[in-house]
């Protein structure tokens, strides 16, 4: 009987290939989509509670009084999340504060990084408006993830050209060893294709999945395929019409449930197993979008109840609640920055941010008597959940 080398794809091949003074094994991944096909039946359960999430998630997106206010915060979330799973140390109040020029607890660097990766974001969901979900476009998202700071010398925009490896202190010694640079065209070429693909009809949610693992396996640069890679799940599903707003990121469940990340990636190059991934993947779509969907309804109500308050108990309600608006787009505020955003006089801002403080809706951080800094602390709090730096 002849067995069709075809029929099972599921399984790479390895490529022995010098790197550093060793000979290495480097994987290579089959083209998607997997074969076997996927066992969409299997995944039916999770797929439909996924999707109704996204739904949900949506709806209530829409019904929001400032959905872009709700998507700017979001954004900013996820790009801590996500830079702190490769290494930095920075919160979303250090950003937050980066941002209003406030003083920030954190390494200049780190907070650069953060920065960089909300750019890169908002640039692609930008572009995809007239322009598809590309190499390309992965490329000027690279440039944007690594421009300033450490990432300058690792060729921000260009797919390597050197051997990478993934885990251990040196390629022998490594847990993973992506495809060698003479198949990384290839693997790219078919990585491209997949993305624009229609035969396989295979749901957008199960293909942005696919594509996820299959870019980590690919690691194209040589620093930011992480970033990069979990960037593409959301930027997939908005160009597919999956959602309407942007509001998909995994980085949160992804830091929550690392070790189970980590350890599905590798089970998938070594044996296939998709559907496993996949289990995995489509539980975190859906309780990452309930988790946005609770802090979307939990942020308008704190909106609403401190607006309420402000107009029954402030002696200054107007002036308060223009300062109150300017808190929901940065949680962080100075009196000289309220000043030049509002054009009210610095005593008109300072009494307004002292019933801001008297009704325990903001407080000042700083301790001291020039330069002081405000924050919206309840609303910072919910913004907050899950951001702690990941311990060493």
């Amino acid at each position: 009987m002849t067995i069709d080398p075809q029929a099972n794809s599921r399984l790479g091949r390895y490529v022995e290939t010098p790197v550093a003074g060793e000979v290495v094994r480097a994987f290579v991944p089959p083209p998607l989509p997997p074969k076997p096909e996927i066992d969409i039946l299997l995944l039916l359960d999770r797929l439909s509670a996924a999707e109704r999430a996204l739904g949900r998630l949506d709806g209530a997106a829409v019904l929001l009084p400032r959905q872009e206010l709700f998507l700017y915060m979001y954004v900013r979330k996820e790009a801590v999340l996500s830079s702190q799973i490769e290494g930095t140390q920075s919160t979303l109040s250090d950003l937050l504060r980066f941002e209003t020029e406030a003083q920030s607890g954190q390494p200049i660097d780190d907070i650069r990084e953060v920065s960089n990766y909300v750019d890169a974001m908002m640039y692609g969901l930008e572009r995809l408006g007239e322009f598809p979900l590309s190499l390309r476009l992965i490329r000027e998202l690279h440039a944007r993830l690594l421009q300033g700071g450490r990432g300058e010398t690792k060729n921000p925009g260009e797919f390597r050209r050197s051997q990478n490896w993934i885990g251990g202190t040196r390629p022998g010694n490594a847990l993973f060893v992506p495809p060698p640079i003479s198949e990384l065209d290839a693997c790219l070429d078919a990585f491209e294709r997949f993305i624009h693909e229609t035969e396989s009809r295979l749901p957008a949610l199960i293909k942005a999945g696919l594509l996820h693992v299959q870019f980590e396996t690919i690691h194209p640069f040589l620093d930011g395929n992480g970033r990069v890679g979990r960037l593409l799940v959301t930027l997939f599903l908005c160009a597919n019409g999956v959602l309407r707003n942007p509001l998909l990121y995994l980085s949160l469940y992804l830091k929550t449930h690392r070790a189970d990340y980590y350890r599905l990636l590798q089970e998938v190059r070594e044996s296939g197993a998709w559907e496993a991934w996949l289990e995995f993947f489509l539980d975190g779509v859906a309780e990452t979008a309930n988790q946005a969907f609770d802090a979307a309804v939990r942020i308008a109500d704190l909106f609403t109840k401190d607006r309420e308050r402000i107009a029954a108990e402030s002696d200054r309600a107007g002036s308060t609640l223009r300062l109150h608006e300017l808190l929901q787009q940065n949680p962080f505020v100075t009196a000289n920055g309220l000043v030049a955003r509002t054009g009210l006089t610095a005593p008109t801002v300072n009494a307004a941010l002292s019933d801001l403080v008297r009704l325990g809706i903001i407080e000042e951080i700083t301790g001291r008597r020039r330069g002081r800094v405000f924050s919206y602390r309840a609303y910072l709090d919910i913004l907050n959940e899950g951001t702690a730096p990941l311990r060493s």
